[in-house]
C-alpha cells in the first residue's frame, strides 16, 4: 500500500485540480436529482393499495387525491370556489354537494344526510373532494395544491396525503442546507477542540465535504432520491466518515516522527496504513447500510444504496483528496498546532475499569431486561402528519376537518363497475352502518334510489364509473394508523369482497395500514441481516468465533438502550426510527470496538497478561472513541435540534444518543466483558497467544503495580 502513497503523494496537485474540477458535473447531477416527497410510494408495487393506485390513474386519470374545507363562505362564495379549483392546472374532478346532484335534480328527493355529508350549516364550513390528473408527489400535483391555497387563503384548507407531500417539500428545502452547515460547524467545534490544530478541522470538512458532493451528485444516476435520504445523506455522511480522516492525521503525525526530514514519505507511509486500516473499518459501516437495502419498504434500498456509495466515495477522498491537502498546506497547519487536551492515554481509568470488572458487568445485568423491555415497547407513529408542527397547512386543515365533520381520513374501493344496481346499494347500506364510517358514496348513492338514473349528472357517472370499475368514497372518522381504522379497513375490505372477489380498498389509510405490517417485517429482516453481516465481518477480521458475540452484543445493549429510553420517556418515534436506526448504530459504532479489540489481540499475542493486555488496549483507544463518538454527535445533534420535521429531528437525536451510549457501553461494558471471557476468547481465537506460563506472573505484578499507585 506505500507504492500507492508514494503516487498519492507525487500526483497530490492533479489530484486536487481534478477534486475541484469533479465538483462541477458532480453539482449538476445534484441539482438534476429529482426528490420524491411521498413516504407511501416506497410501498411494494404488487400491493392491492398500490396496484388500486396505477388503476385510478389509468381508468379514470386521476392519480393524487385531497379533501378541501372552505370556511366562512356562502353558497355564492363556494360555487366561485368551486368554479376557480376546476380551473386549476392538473386538477381533474371535484366531488361536492353541487356536483352531485347537479341542476337538474328536485332538491326535495335529494335525501338530507347527502348534504350534511358535504356542509356543516353549524359552522359554516363545506367539503368537498378534489382529483388531480397525476401522482402525490409530482410536481404538477404539488404545485396545484400551492395554487389551490392561494385561491382563497384563510378560508381553504386542504388535507390528504398530497398536502403533506407539499408541506414536506416547502420544510425541507428551506432547511436541508442547515442541517449541513449545522452539523459542519458543530463538527469542526469538536475537531477543532481535541485535536492538536486549529486549522485541520477546515481540510477535514472540505475534503468530507466534497465526498460528500460527489454522492449527492452521483446520485442522478438512480433518477431520484426520497426526501429522507436527502436530508440525511450528508449528516450521516459526515459523521460516520470522519474517523477516517482523524486516522489518516495521527498516522501521519507518527510517521513524521519517524521520518521528521521527509514529510512526504511519511505521509505515504501513512497513506498506506491508513488504506489498510479504514477499509476494513468501513466494511462494518458499509454492511449496516447494505442490510437497509433488504427492507421490502424500499426507501430502505433508496437511503442504503446512497450511504454504502457515500462511505465509499469518503474513503477514497480521505486517501486522496485528503492527504493532498495536509501536504499542500503543510506549513500552515503546523503554525496552527496547539496542545491537546485530551491526554494520548487513559491509564488510571483503564486500570480502574479492569480492576473493578465486576461494576460494569453488574450495570450490564441491571440495566439489560429494562432496556430490552423499554426497546420491543416504544410507541411508535406511522401518520406522517405528526411528523410536522400544529402550525404547518396540512396539521391545520386535519384539524379542522375532523372538528367539523367529525372525518378524520376519507380513502376509496375500487369495485366492479358491472355491479347491478342492486348489490351496489346493498353494499353501500353495509357500509354505512360499519363502525366509524361517516359517509359510503358511490354512483348508487344516487342512481336508481332516490333520484331517476337518467338525472344523474353525466360528470358524476364519468366521474365515479369507469370501463372495468367505479370508486365508491369511504369518510371515516379514525385517525390515521390507529387501531381503529385499520380495523374498520378490514371490515370494509371484507364487505367490498363479498360483492366483488376483485374489489381493492385504496387511499392513504389503506396505504399506511400496509406500511405498518410491511415496516414491522422489515424492522426484524433488517435487525437479523445487520447482526449477521457484521458478525461475519469481525469473524474474518479477528479469525474469533467468540469475539463476534461479545462485540455485537454489547453495541446490541447500546441500542437497546438508546431504543427502549423513548418507552421510559413516554416518547413516541416516527415508524422509520424503530426500523433503521438499530442498524445504523451497529454498522456506525462496532468500529469503536473493532479499535480496542484489535489493541486488545496485539497485546494478548505479544504476551502481555489479560489484564494488563486489556488495561493497555483501552488506554490507548479511549482518546480516538471519545473524539469519534464526539463527532458523531456533534454531526447529528444539531440537526435534531434544530429541524421542526420530526421524522428528521428523532432520527437524528437517536443517532446522537446513540454514539455517546456505545462510547460509554466500549469503555466500561465491552473491557470488563473481555475481563470475564478472555480464556474463552484465547481457545476459540486465532493470533491470541498461548502465554500460559509467564500469564500468571504479569497478572500478579499489574495487580500489585495498581495497588501501590493508589
Amino acid at each position: 500500500m506505500e507504492k500507492v502513497g508514494k503516487a498519492i503523494v507525487k500526483l497530490r496537485i492533479p489530484i486536487l485540480i481534478l477534486s475541484v474540477l469533479l465538483l462541477i458535473p458532480a453539482g449538476i447531477g445534484y441539482v438534476k436529482t429529482k426528490v420524491n416527497y411521498d413516504i407511501l410510494y416506497y410501498l411494494p408495487g404488487d400491493i392491492d393499495t398500490m396496484k388500486g393506485q396505477d388503476i385510478l390513474m389509468d381508468e379514470f386519470n386521476k392519480g393524487a387525491y385531497a379533501t378541501v374545507v372552505v370556511k366562512g363562505m356562502d353558497a355564492k362564495g363556494i360555487e366561485k370556489i368551486e368554479d376557480k379549483i376546476e380551473n386549476v392546472e392538473h386538477v381533474t374532478d371535484i366531488i361536492s354537494y353541487n356536483s352531485m346532484v347537479g341542476a337538474e335534480v328536485p332538491t326535495e328527493i335529494i335525501p338530507s344526510k347527502y348534504r350534511s355529508y358535504f356542509e356543516n350549516q353549524e359552522s359554516g364550513c363545506t367539503m368537498f373532494m378534489i382529483f388531480f390528473d397525476d401522482t402525490t408527489s409530482s410536481d404538477g400535483t404539488m404545485a396545484a395544491i400551492q395554487e389551490l391555497r392561494n385561491i382563497a387563503d384563510g378560508q381553504c384548507f386542504i388535507s390528504g396525503m398530497s398536502a403533506v407531500v407539499t408541506d414536506t417539500k416547502n420544510i425541507t428545502q428551506q432547511e436541508t442546507i442547515a442541517y449541513v452547515v449545522i452539523a459542519a460547524v458543530l463538527t469542526s467545534i469538536v475537531l477543532a477542540l481535541f485535536m492538536d490544530s486549529f486549522l485541520v478541522p477546515v481540510f477535514f470538512m472540505l475534503s468530507i465535504g466534497m465526498a460528500i458532493v460527489y454522492n449527492l451528485g452521483s446520485n442522478v444516476i438512480m433518477g431520484e432520491v426520497s426526501f429522507l435520504t436527502k436530508a440525511l445523506a450528508a449528516v450521516l455522511q459526515l459523521g460516520v466518515t470522519m474517523d477516517y480522516s482523524i486516522f489518516l492525521w495521527h498516522s501521519y503525525k507518527e510517521q513524521k516522527s519517524e521520518y521528521p526530514d521527509d514529510h512526504n514519505k511519511a505521509m505515504a507511509v501513512a497513506i498506506g496504513n491508513t488504506i489498510t486500516s479504514v477499509v476494513g473499518s468501513s466494511i462494518t459501516t458499509v454492511a449496516g447500510f447494505i442490510a437497509l437495502c433488504f427492507m421490502t419498504f424500499t426507501l430502505g434500498l433508496d437511503l442504503g444504496i446512497v450511504m454504502a456509495k457515500g462511505v465509499v466515495i469518503g474513503v477514497i477522498g480521505c486517501v486522496t483528496i485528503l492527504p493532498s491537502m495536509i501536504l499542500t498546506f503543510d506549513r500552515a497547519l503546523e503554525k496552527t498546532m496547539h496542545k491537546e487536551i485530551m491526554p494520548a492515554k487513559f491509564d488510571k481509568l483503564a486500570n480502574f475499569v479492569v480492576n473493578h470488572a465486576w461494576l460494569p458487568i453488574i450495570v450490564f445485568l441491571v440495566l439489560l431486561f429494562p432496556a430490552i423491555y423499554g426497546y420491543n415497547h416504544t410507541n411508535v407513529y406511522y401518520n406522517l402528519t405528526d411528523t410536522f408542527p400544529e402550525s404547518t397547512a396540512c396539521s391545520q386543515a386535519n384539524k379542522i376537518l375532523e372538528e367539523n365533520f367529525d372525518m378524520n381520513s376519507v380513502y376509496m374501493i375500487l369495485a366492479d363497475t358491472n355491479m347491478t344496481a342492486k348489490d351496489a346499494t346493498k353494499m353501500l347500506d353495509e357500509l354505512e352502518n360499519v363502525e366509524g364510517v361517516s359517509f359510503a358514496l358511490g354512483y348508487n348513492s344516487l342512481a336508481g334510489t332516490t333520484i331517476p338514473d337518467e338525472l344523474v349528472p353525466d360528470d358524476l357517472k364519468d366521474m365515479l364509473k369507469g370501463n372495468k370499475h367505479q370508486i365508491i368514497a369511504i369518510g371515516s372518522d379514525y385517525k390515521l394508523a390507529s387501531d381503529e381504522i385499520n380495523n374498520q379497513i378490514s371490515t370494509i375490505d371484507a364487505i367490498a369482497k363479498k360483492y366483488d372477489q376483485n374489489s381493492m380498498v385504496i387511499g392513504e389509510a389503506p396505504c399506511t395500514k400496509d406500511l405498518i405490517t410491511i415496516t414491522d417485517k422489515d424492522f426484524k429482516t433488517v435487525s437479523a441481516v445487520s447482526i449477521v453481516a457484521i458478525f461475519i465481518i469481525i469473524f474474518c477480521v479477528f479469525k474469533s468465533v467468540s469475539l463476534p458475540i461479545i462485540l455485537v452484543a454489547a453495541i446490541e445493549f447500546a441500542i437497546f438502550i438508546n431504543m427502549g429510553l423513548p418507552y421510559y420517556l413516554g416518547t413516541t418515534l416516527p415508524f422509520i426510527a424503530s426500523v433503521v436506526i438499530g442498524t445504523i448504530q451497529l454498522g456506525a459504532t462496532v468500529d469503536y470496538a473493532i479499535l480496542m479489540t484489535t489493541r486488545y489481540k496485539k497485546e494478548r499475542n505479544e504476551g502481555a497478561g489479560k489484564k494488563e493486555a486489556i488495561a493497555t488496549a483501552l488506554s490507548t483507544s479511549i482518546p480516538s472513541i471519545i473524539v469519534s463518538a464526539l463527532g458523531f454527535f456533534a454531526a447529528t445533534f444539531g440537526v435534531g435540534a434544530y429541524s421542526s420535521v420530526d421524522m428528521v429531528a428523532s432520527l437524528c437525536k437517536l443517532m446522537s444518543r446513540g454514539a455517546i451510549i456505545s462510547m460509554f457501553v466500549v469503555i466500561f461494558v465491552l473491557p470488563s466483558f473481555f475481563v470475564v471471557f478472555d480464556k474463552v476468547i484465547r481457545y476459540t481465537s486465532i493470533g491470541f497467544g498461548q502465554k500460559d506460563k509467564k500469564e500468571k506472573a504479569k497478572n500478579v505484578a499489574y495487580a500489585s503495580a495498581d495497588t501501590y499507585s493508589k
